[in-house]
């Protein structure tokens, strides 16, 4: 029989990470709230000690070691947020900690979990690869593996989020949480329903990682033959037993969502809430930018992390611009003559959308001898201003293409 968490098991993990972990801000939201109708908050649990919720259930499960378990050290497998939780723990409670990540963890990740104190290794493609990695060193050398979320000591650490939004929310409606293995969601949902179960609670993974819908369907942990997604902190190809004995029994819906959500979500949390988050803390707003009527407010989206690569913040920034209309690619055929090149650019200019980029192509079937292809990248100010654009040029007798 799968072991389960109580309420009683949050408040005694929420009295052991006393001091060492803190209340993370709730930020009314106005835009999300005039976009859903109602009243939106945001969790800000990517202001957490380390930057993520993990180190919640990592001190949690660590702390309850024997003398003799510390004295073998710990060991955990991780894309980077359950690492650095683990570190922190490890390194607080005095004892040795290696932690195993996918090739390509990113590289903020991995100098924050050295930072910490543990010892790193890279190991396979997927989290899954280095989570066998990890087992197998546990069984060399005796070390305790600290499972990133199928633990039910991890998940009572993540439940305590769960306590301090209904503190912080009291008369909340709705949560969200983004969701990989599913030990914050268990957790959240665990201590919600036991204190309100007339909340919803809603689960929310990327597209390209979303293992619990067909586990659900199943009635079982499915592995998924693949993954692909940038929010590497959700990026989880089975869900646990014991997490998933939770959300089947205690969550109300598994949302998914696509990468140019995360993208467009990861970019209005930048500019709207002056919040820096990574993609897998950005899924419960992508959620709502998705499908604003179809939460009862008051809504609570939860940022489950802010670490971020800055390369990968620039990346994502630009793919959420694309994704919002605020990059347009042109193709646009203009007669190959002097001053043909100069009076596009000044019909451009006149709808005031700002040139990236410009290149050209002559040799090309759909050409006529007269013609040369113009391929240009706009700034615009969002979708319905490049469709003016793109109007415009039309009207003024150009070619077309998006």
């Amino acid at each position: 029989m799968t072991e389960q968490v109580t309420l009683a098991d949050i408040v005694a993990a929420r009295e052991l990470l006393d001091g060492l972990t803190v209340t993370t801000p709730m930020e009314e939201s106005r835009w999300l709230s005039a976009l859903v109708g109602g009243p939106v908050s945001l969790k800000c649990e990517n202001l957490q000690r380390t930057g993520s919720f993990k180190a919640r259930g990592a001190y949690v499960r660590i702390s309850r070691l024997s003398a003799e378990e510390r004295a073998h050290g710990v060991v955990a497998a991780s894309a980077g947020n359950h690492a650095q939780g683990v570190a922190l723990a490890a390194s607080t409670l005095g004892i040795h900690s290696t932690v195993f990540m996918p090739e390509g963890a990113p590289i903020p990740k991995e100098k924050a979990t050295r930072g910490y104190g543990a010892d790193v290794v890279f190991h396979g493609r997927y989290l899954e690869d280095s989570l066998v990695a990890a087992r197998a060193f546990a069984e060399e050398t005796g070390a305790v593996l600290i499972h990133p979320f199928d633990h039910v000591d991890i998940v009572a650490g993540q439940g305590t989020l769960g306590l301090e939004v209904l503190e912080q929310s009291p008369d909340v409606r709705t949560v969200l949480v983004p969701t990989g293995g599913g030990g914050l969601l268990a957790g959240v949902a665990i201590a919600i329903k036991a204190l309100r179960p007339d909340v919803r609670v809603v689960g929310v993974q990327a597209e390209g990682a979303a293992a619990y819908p067909g586990s659900l369907a199943a009635g079982k942990p499915v592995p998924l033959a693949s993954m692909s997604t940038m929010a590497d902190g959700i990026a989880v190809g089975r869900p646990g037993d014991i997490t998933f004995a939770a959300v089947r029994d205690h969550v109300d819906e598994i949302i998914t969502v696509s990468e140019e959500s995360l993208s467009r979500a990861l970019l209005a949390l930048v500019e709207r809430a002056k919040q820096v988050v990574e993609p897998a803390g950005a899924a419960a707003v992508a959620a709502m930018i998705d499908n604003p009527g179809i939460f009862e407010t008051p809504a609570v989206a939860v940022l489950s992390g802010g670490n971020i690569d800055p390369l990968l913040l620039s990346k994502v920034i630009r793919h959420g611009l694309a994704a919002a209309g605020r990059y347009l690619y042109l193709r646009v055929c203009i007669p190959d003559l002097p001053g043909g090149l100069s009076s596009l650019l000044v019909e451009i200019s006149a709808e005031g959308a700002n040139v990236l980029e410009v290149a050209h192509e002559r040799i090309s079937p759909s050409l006529t001898l007269n013609e040369v292809e113009v391929r240009i990248q706009l700034e615009t100010r969002g979708e319905a201003h490049a469709e003016h654009l793109m109007e415009r040029l039309r009207e003024r007798g150009y070619r077309v293409a998006d």
